[in-house]
């Protein structure tokens, strides 16, 4: 089953998250194709990173949010809020393409 990670950073955290980038990208990347969609949230001006979004694939709840609490951001403290909700790709699922 699909997961969205919503993730939003803590305000003035620009320096955890850039501390902390390589190794949450070497993280994601490690799991290989159960990660669907990754990037990061923007700012409202589009400048900085504010946060990011996950579609990954778990077998449940439980283990999206223990996958997520793995993410060295979620260690280095860097998210005011997470929200991990199921997620139904509709359109643009490349499993759906004939």
């Amino acid at each position: 089953m699909l997961f969205s990670h919503y993730c939003l950073d803590k305000p003035g955290a620009e320096g955890v998250r850039l501390e902390n980038r390589d190794n949450h990208l070497e993280f994601v990347a490690s799991y290989g194709d159960a990660v669907k969609i990754a990037g990061p949230v923007l700012s409202d001006d589009g400048e900085k990173m504010a946060g990011s979004i996950l579609i990954v694939e778990h077998e449940s709840l439980d283990a999206a949010k223990a996958w997520g609490e793995l993410d060295p951001y979620a260690r280095a403290g860097l998210f005011e809020s997470v929200d991990i909700r199921p997620w139904k790709w509709i359109i643009g699922n490349p499993e759906d393409a004939s």
